[in-house]
């Protein structure tokens, strides 16, 4: 396991119990390098959306876990935030929520010259992704996709 996996799962067993205290469920948490700065993000959810004040408590629980724990050897900013409308699908619990939702996804290299694909979430396992596009079922190999998100319904 890579040090940003074992950072990423230790952040979220302690976010656990700081989660159900709060009344939230754990989206996801991602450990990033960006333009030269670590980030140690905490996306959270609940039933109805998260609110400014849900963020707020569970990013002081957390940080206080986190500075008592003392595992992460990097300077990194911590973010605690909803994880959007359009949020990616990256965990296979993310994937058996979106059954039925439309989605979006971008391949890393172009099928018959597309990147972009966008229709239901109709399945998936391990390895794949079934998308229905124009009543036609589209199986995609999860390794082939870059990006697979909630699409936007305005």
């Amino acid at each position: 396991m890579s040090k940003k996996s074992e950072i990423e799962k230790k952040t979220e067993a302690l976010l656990e119990p700081i989660a159900e205290k709060c009344g939230v469920s754990i989206y996801d948490v991602e450990f990033v390098k960006e333009g030269g700065e670590w980030y140690l993000r905490a996306y959270i959810d609940k039933e109805g959306g998260v609110n400014i004040n849900d963020c707020v408590d569970v990013n002081h629980a957390l940080s206080d876990a986190l500075d008592e724990d003392d595992f992460i050897d990097e300077a990194y900013t911590l973010e605690v935030s909803s994880p959007g409308l359009g949020r990616q699908l990256k965990k296979d619990r993310h994937f058996e929520n979106s059954l039925g939702s439309e989605v979006e996804l971008r391949l890393f290299k172009p099928r018959d010259g597309v990147k972009e694909f966008s229709g239901i979430l109709k399945s998936f396992s391990d390895t794949e992704v079934t998308v229905t596009i124009n009543d036609k079922d589209e199986v995609f190999i999860r390794k082939e996709i870059s990006v697979i998100k909630l699409a936007l319904d305005f």
